[in-house]
């Protein structure tokens, strides 16, 4: 599979001169399976250029789309997704519980005359809701994709990729804690993410920043470095990066977190995801 990065910020978009290298938008992953099938997890900001090189290539616009949750930096690019103005194109959309709910509320929520011009009745492609990963793994033209509940304000799912022998975790907007829900305790995710070849995980604090933040719904690098380090995956990926963190400063959060793990004798691959970037599991 490929996976590309085209939104890895959190809370809210940050575009400019010290957003370039880490990149400014809102969470939006493309995973592209080894026949062809796109599959998009979550609709920040990030699905607008995502969706602008779709239509502009003439690609294939048969879509998945996987909504962790339906808090609006994860949302609120989809009214600005090409593909759902394009009658030959076909979304199937799963994740959350309420994912067709928050999708929709963006175009109106009925509290006043709406809030986009146009309402999502009046969407050009065919949208289909499947509503099955909640109830166990799915299958996507042969990846098996699993989800693990979020412990985060209103829940979520965290997702686990396989195919032909490799695995990508994809777990944002998730707080490590022992103070968790039922199945959202770190040992939960230590099972989850077990030997993955990849895992992109929240880490948005620094260490020293998340007691005050704690019910937040989010981690610091340490407490990612641990879950990586517990789980025996290869790589981890920093993502959701803070809106007020500069590129400089993400630079010193991602270097801070290696020295980390060389203190604990470990040669864990680490790295922060990069707006743009795309990597061949």
């Amino acid at each position: 599979m490929r996976i590309k990065f085209w939104g890895t910020r959190g809370s809210i978009p940050v575009p400019g001169k010290e957003t370039t290298l880490f990149g400014g938008n809102t969470t939006c992953l493309e995973i592209i399976l080894n026949n062809g099938k796109r599959v998009i997890v979550d609709a920040g900001t990030g699905i607008r250029p995502l969706g602008e090189y779709l239509v502009s290539s003439r690609k294939d616009l048969n879509l998945t789309l996987l909504v962790t949750h339906i808090h609006w930096d994860h949302v609120i690019g989809f009214p600005f997704f090409p593909p759902i103005y394009d009658s030959s194109a076909k979304i199937e959309i799963d994740g959350s519980v309420n994912c067709m709910k928050g999708l929709k509320y963006i175009f109106d929520n009925k509290m006043g005359d709406g809030f986009f011009p146009i309402r999502f009745d009046g969407l050009k492609a065919e949208i289909f809701h499947r509503d099955e990963i909640r109830k166990g793994p799915i299958e996507i033209d042969g990846t098996t994709v699993e989800s693990v509940p979020l412990q985060h304000p209103q829940g979520g799912y965290g997702f686990r990729f396989r195919e032909g022998g490799k695995s990508l975790v994809f777990i944002t907007d998730n707080e490590l804690t022992e103070k968790a829900w039922k199945g959202s305790h770190p040992e939960d995710f230590e099972d989850f993410c077990r030997d993955a070849d990849i895992l992109i995980h929240d880490a948005q604090y620094l260490p020293e920043e998340i007691g005050e933040r704690r019910g937040w719904g989010h981690s610091d690098y340490e407490s990612a470095l641990d879950l990586a380090l517990n789980s025996g995956v290869e790589k981890l990926i920093l993502f959701h990066h803070d809106p007020s963190r500069t590129d400089k400063q993400l630079g010193v959060l991602l270097e801070k977190c290696r020295e980390s793990a060389i203190r604990k004798k470990s040669d864990l691959s680490i790295d922060a995801a990069r707006e743009g970037s795309d990597f061949i599991l």
